[in-house]
């Protein structure tokens, strides 16, 4: 089954900054691309024969799917079902197409075509005309669901005409990070959620060079100095001397010169590595909420005849510390206006509705909730100076194996998310959860405090926090998380100010669901922000708060009003929009309208006036 003669031929990327890239993907790279979303192929493979069988090689597909799209939505649809299929233990599906080999340059011999899924999982294999591909890290098998990746397409394997199959497979396995997705161990319901796997975002074809950039680069700033660091990841065929020339320019079209240049010359041998290199700015802007200086930096690797691949990604100057009981940003105190945010099976645009609505609410903090997102939405919080906490979605056992998933989904969540400024805060787990034996076994804990001093030592641009809520981890009377954080629920405005008291004395114990601190003794005296990451929920049922927009109105602006009369750095109201069965939204899910009133949730009077169709 051909696609439309429409999609046969390459698309050009767009430099322009104000329009949005059409790829999930936040470093731009310049060349065409060949969209491959569309009907697939499909069938379930609910006896799990498919690769003994090679139904690589050809097989009879009794289904029609639309890439992207859920395994979920894909089984429903084949049995003619409004809602999404429910599933046990483990689901295997296969998907297939046909693509028209697009027109090359026959005398190009820089370039080759690589085939890219924005996000696929749990566990997914490619072939290509019936030959099993690798990834370019070498992988027959992609793990992970929430993360691109890319596989180099041999002159060899490509046709006039060709087969994409690709098998994908996921359980309920606890092991495998799945945020808040129902597993053997949570069920759905609650705060669990309907699972949505598989095919979830874009998959693309594209010329890439042989020797170039990867689209992936990581930007620390030290801002006192104007000194940028950046780490770029090679991807080298042919073995020799290149240099790797930095351009920064304003982000405007018409920039016509760059602010900074600077000539690298290195000697690459085959394969890939990483390189770290410092560019200074006299002059630069820094970013920060209500002042989102973007600049954009053009990198080309240059061959020793004067080739360049080039790549382009935007970044921003920033600094944040927590320091004391404060937490800063470029140097000055700043107070977190958080919201919970959970996108759930929402599209992109519902997403880019929603960024903008929660920065009408006043917020200039979104916790995005254990879950993967597109990556054009990193670049839309960058541009509207909406502060970003992200998580690594959790596995919902405490194993070495979950532990070892763990670190590789938040390695692969790392090498694609380095270069945003507005992403200040990472979350290693939230409510023990995938660690819910960390108050007494110490391999949990040793694990989580490894990653901590891991991303303090390799990503010192993030804050990080050891386990979101509660049980946070002190090792020798060292707290293993810049912030001190406590969820908080409760609907009484009497016992909310208590709470609050006791957390700002320091008593660990009876303020949060558990104690605030385990392992070795540890004493607050103001060494930490406090930070209130999870409050409110008005409107779900078993947080007992009010249901109808106005008496949610009111609790809202009582409860915030306690938070700033005490010495507390910020805090995260739960939750942007209902999801499921948490009816405790404050803005429509799908039309990104507030439900309450503007500013609701700011610190400040003044409310950015963004809306999402301009600043």
């Amino acid at each position: 089954m051909l696609p439309p003669a429409p999609n046969y031929g390459f698309s050009t990327l767009s430099h322009d900054p104000h329009l949005a890239n059409p790829l999930p993907r936040a470093v731009v790279r310049d060349n065409n691309y060949l969209l491959l979303d569309g009907e697939w192929r499909f069938i379930i493979d609910y006896q799990d024969v498919g690769l003994n069988d090679d139904w690589c090689l050809g097989h009879a597909y009794d289904g029609i799917a639309s890439w992207p799209g859920s395994v979920e939505e894909h089984m429903a649809a084949a049995k003619d079902q409004t809602h999404p299929a429910v599933w046990q233990d483990q689901v295997v599906a296969w998907y297939e197409r046909e693509f028209r080999l697009p027109e090359r340059d026959a005398t190009d011999k820089h370039s080759l075509f690589q085939l890219t899924f924005g996000a696929c999982g749990y566990e997914t294999r490619v072939w290509l005309n019936g030959h099993l591909l690798q990834t370019i890290e070498g992988e027959d098998v992609h793990y992970g669901e929430y993360t691109s990746f890319s596989f180099e397409l041999r002159p060899g394997l490509l046709q006039l005409v060709n087969r994409l199959t690709v098998r994908i497979a996921h359980t309920m396995d606890a092991e495998t990070p799945r945020g808040k997705q129902e597993s053997h161990v949570y069920k759905r319901g609650g705060i669990w959620y309907q699972t949505q796997t598989g095919a979830v975002r874009s998959v693309w074809l594209e010329m890439v060079e042989r020797n170039r950039l990867r689209s992936r680069v990581s930007v620390d700033s030290v801002i006192e100095d104007r000194l940028v660091r950046f780490n770029l990841t090679t991807r080298i065929q042919d073995p020799g001397p290149y240099t790797l020339r930095l351009q920064v320019f304003e982000r405007v079209d018409s920039a016509p010169a760059p602010l900074a240049t600077a000539d690298f010359p290195l000697r690459l041998a085959a394969g890939q590595r990483e390189q770290r290199v410092v560019l200074e700015l006299p002059g630069a802007r820094l970013w920060q909420p209500g002042a989102p200086n973007l600049y954009r930096l053009v990198a080309q690797l240059i061959d020793q005849d004067g080739y360049a691949a080039q790549i382009e990604a935007d970044f921003g100057l920033r600094k944040v510390e927590s320091r004391g009981s404060r937490v800063y940003l470029n140097n000055a105190p700043v107070y977190l206006d958080g919201i919970l945010y959970q996108p759930g099976t929402a599209t992109y645009e519902e997403i880019r509705r929603h960024f903008y609505a929660m920065q009408a609410l006043g917020c200039n903090l979104v916790r995005v909730h254990i879950a993967g997102i597109d990556p054009r939405l990193y670049a839309l919080a960058d541009e509207l100076g909406l502060l970003l906490w992200v998580e690594v979605p959790s596995p919902h056992s405490s194993t070495p194996r979950s532990r070892q998933n763990h670190r590789a989904e938040l390695l692969r969540m790392l090498a694609l998310m380095q270069s945003h400024p507005s992403v200040v805060i990472w979350s290693l787990y939230n409510e023990d959860w995938g660690c819910q034996d960390i108050a007494t076994n110490p391999d949990t804990r040793a694990y989580i405090v490894e990653m901590y001093h891991y991303m303090k030592i390799n990503h010192p641009q993030f804050l990080v926090i050891d386990n979101d809520g509660w049980h946070h981890i002190s090792d020798r009377g060292r707290l293993k998380s810049d912030l001190l954080t406590a969820h908080l629920y409760t609907p009484d405005l009497g016992r909310w100010q208590e709470l609050l008291d006791r957390l700002v004395h320091g008593e660990l114990d009876g303020t949060a669901a558990f104690p605030l601190v385990v392992g070795d003794p540890f004493f607050y005296r103001c060494q930490k922000p406090l930070i209130v990451s999870e409050w409110g929920g008005f409107g779900f049922s078993d947080y007992g708060g009010p249901a109808d927009a106005e008496a949610r109105t009111s609790s809202i602006r009582a409860f915030k009003h306690e938070l700033r009369q005490r010495s507390i750095a910020g805090d995260v109201y739960t939750q942007a929009t209902n999801i499921e069965d948490e009816r405790n939204g404050l803005i429509n899910f799908h039309t990104g309208a507030l439900e309450v009133p503007a500013g609701v949730l700011a610190s400040q009077p003044e409310v950015p006036a963004a809306g999402p169709h301009g600043k």
